[in-house]
């Protein structure tokens, strides 16, 4: 199923295709990421959120639940099941077209890398399972949620790593890109 994904999202991927979803990516991070954090800011009192955390633990969760008090909390559950099942949708395309786009430049059709489009998708995964698990933390806040609390942190450390990966393998592969096509035409 992995390498029909992947092969789908390679043909789909056209350069005005990846060009669309760049636009998109961009116009939403100049105009929507900021309104959206400063609404985040406003409702948890300025406290740490774990969406933007790299490292936190269990304790640290409760803790952030408990700063944000019950309007915070309610307003931290409606931004993950808003504007953070739309987030991830908006890079998830950026970097599956752009990344399908420059890797079909830079290697070889049949080449193993071509499936690290699917990088993002796992991401973006990790994002929704980050956003259930902490949404459920903070929905039954005081009382204890053990198995969402320890798999919350999990899930946002694996998500940060995999979206910062694919920013990386999207540089890297345009770099290949690029001297494959100076090798080629000199």
């Amino acid at each position: 199923m992995c390498i029909s994904v992947s092969g789908w999202l390679g043909r789909v991927s056209k350069g005005w295709v990846a060009l669309l979803f760049l636009v998109i990516f961009l116009l939403f991070t100049a105009v929507v990421l900021p309104d959206q954090a400063s609404k985040a800011e406003a409702s948890s009192g300025g406290a740490e959120s774990p969406d933007t955390s790299l490292f936190y633990t269990a304790g640290d969760l409760s803790r952030m639940a408990e700063t944000y008090g019950e309007q915070g909390r309610l307003a931290y559950i409606r931004a993950r099941f808003s504007f953070d099942l739309l987030w991830p949708l908006v890079y998830t395309a950026f970097l599956c077209t752009a990344i399908s786009w420059v890797y079909r430049k830079a290697f070889d059709p049949h080449s193993p890398w071509q499936r690290m489009n699917l990088v993002p998708l796992a991401a973006m995964l990790l994002d929704l399972l980050e956003n259930i698990s902490t949404s459920l933390v903070m929905a039954q806040y005081p009382a204890p949620v053990p198995l969402a609390a320890a798999l919350a942190p999990f899930f946002t450390l694996a998500k940060w790593i995999l979206v910062m990966g694919s920013f990386v393998l999207l540089i890297i592969s345009a770099g290949a890109a690029l001297w494959r096509r100076l090798r080629k035409n000199p």
